[in-house]
């Protein structure tokens, strides 16, 4: 692909640096901003600018936020006692546009994975313990990826929380094995988060 332009060549290929996003995709993006008044393309940059400086993670939950909590720990409408475990944001939004679950997140910030290097230490995991440790948890729900690596962090978790009086649940397998949260629809997600099986049920079954 060739530019007559450096400046624009720059753009291109920061543009496509993003997930998913190829050298066509870019240039029509980055054509798309040049014909955008300046003031709206600063606008653009400033917004994104100010979102990379100055959005925190939840300190209780560790999901994005404006301030040190999220908006949805310091929900009082929300069940408070009730914790959904997700690997990551993205499995938030995904549940969040169901609409079907009123409790509160963890996000672990990956799975145990030893293949890829990614141990339980490196994870939100003892967070999460020292959280329910301290707060009333009624009922933690795993919504991991079904996938080996989603159940490895599960049976970890749960062996962890094996003297808790917490319940202790996991969606049901509405979604395929191998799957991942974030590209499953809204309602086979809502029913999965609705039909929670108890983990030591699954764990058995394993």
């Amino acid at each position: 692909m060739q530019f007559s332009s450096q400046l624009l060549e720059n753009a291109v290929n920061e543009f496509a640096k993003l997930p998913g996003i190829g050298k066509k995709t870019a240039l029509r993006l980055v054509l798309h901003l040049l014909k955008q008044e300046e003031k709206d393309v600063e606008q653009f940059s400033e917004i994104v600018a100010r979102m990379r400086n100055e959005i925190k993670f939840c300190q209780r939950c560790f999901n994005v936020a404006d301030g040190d909590i999220c908006s949805i720990c310091a929900n009082s409408m929300r069940k408070q006692e009730t914790i959904c475990v997700v690997e990551n944001i993205r499995d938030v939004i995904a549940i969040e546009s169901t609409q079907q679950y009123n409790g509160t997140y963890h996000v672990l910030g990956g799975i145990i994975s030893p293949l890829d290097g990614v141990g339980p230490d490196q994870l939100n995991i003892e967070s999460l313990i020292h959280r329910i440790q301290k707060e009333t948890t009624e009922e933690i729900i795993f919504a991991l990826n079904p996938n080996i690596q989603g159940d490895t962090t599960i049976y970890y978790i749960q062996k962890k929380l094996q003297h808790t009086t917490t319940r202790i649940t996991t969606i049901a397998r509405g979604i395929a094995f191998g799957g991942e949260l974030e590209y499953a629809d809204e309602m086979t997600l809502a029913r999965s988060l609705q039909n929670r099986l108890p983990v030591e049920n699954y764990v058995a079954n394993k």
